[in-house]
């Protein structure tokens, strides 16, 4: 069986993929991350600096949990089917968003080579498998739970750079869709500033303002109400399953400090934000914005 011939697969390489949550793709190892990958020796306490109380929703979902996932999922390895499921299972590694884990039932005999690594991990025993296919192999690609009567027990957790996933016929962009997300994209005329180090970068009436669930509101601005003065671009580009791949990003030099990859926009968002197209956003985690006339305290953020 073949991908859906309306979508491309991506060719795997070597190099850094975007990966989600909107995370800057050279800066990201979702490994690193992982829930299911942590041993369940605790490790010592770090402390962290009281934040202001976010003035958004925090994430539905706690990481841990565990719910069904009523969709069609697929995951391909050089073209070639590796699993079809209608039985995946959301599971929260991180409270922002879920993963896919696939039941082994649903994997095609002849891609997962036991690597013989057996090990205990916080959601139970496992085993790690590389994927193979066509002579391409992907060590330590795969995580099989043992049968059990564990949350997540006979499931898979696929690494997500390993394969090209697809929901139906749809690529999926970086991690799954949380279903307890939402994202909105409304028109605004709310006076907005951003600075930087002190110097005024950007000055509107105009904005578009994204509410997305466990995220500050973001304040798209269009380029003619934008100073590029202090802004360069960058080479950094971004994957978000609810907004799409970044166009462009930009870093700010003011008086003589670099504040990297600061900015960015999607030239073609996903159709639900279209309204963003080609406008201009800051992290308001690392810029001082003002909505009329009321500064802004800086969120704490994974992206701070």
């Amino acid at each position: 069986m073949t991908t859906p011939a309306s979508v491309a697969v991506t060719a795997r390489t070597s190099e850094p993929r975007a990966v989600t949550g909107c995370i800057l793709l050279r800066r990201w190892d979702s490994r690193a991350y992982s829930f299911a990958d942590r041993h369940t020796t605790r490790g010592p306490t770090v402390s962290i600096d009281a934040a202001p109380p976010p003035d958004y929703p925090p994430p539905a979902a706690a990481r841990g949990r565990v719910e069904p996932a009523p969709r069609r999922v697929r995951g391909f390895l050089g073209g070639k089917l590796v699993f079809d499921t209608t039985a995946a299972r959301y599971v929260w590694e991180l409270p922002y968003y879920p993963q896919y884990y696939i039941p082994l039932a649903d994997v095609a005999a002849g891609f997962l080579i036991d690597e013989n690594h057996p090990q205990r991990v916080q959601l139970g025993p496992s085993r790690t498998f590389a994927l193979t296919a066509d002579g391409q192999t992907v060590p330590a690609a795969a995580r099989v739970f043992d049968d059990g009567d564990g949350p997540v027990a006979g499931l898979v957790r696929f690494t997500w750079d390993a394969l090209d996933w697809f929901e139906r016929d749809e690529p999926i962009h970086g991690h799954p869709r949380n279903p307890y997300a939402r994202v909105d994209a409304l028109r605004s005329h709310r006076h907005v500033t951003v600075a930087i180090g002190g110097i005024t970068v950007a000055d509107t009436h105009s904005p578009v303002l994204l509410f997305e669930t466990g995220l500050p509101t973001r304040y798209y601005i269009d380029r003619t109400d934008i100073s590029f003065e202090h802004l360069h671009p960058s080479q950094t580009q971004t994957l978000c399953p609810y907004k799409g791949v970044t166009s462009e990003y930009w870093s700010a030099e003011v008086a003589g400090t670099v504040h990297d990859d600061i900015a960015w926009t999607y030239h073609t968002p996903l159709p639900a934000v279209a309204p963003i197209a080609n406008l201009v956003a800051f992290y308001n985690e690392k810029v001082d914005l003002t909505v009329d006339g009321k500064p802004l305290a800086r969120p704490r953020t994974h992206f701070s």
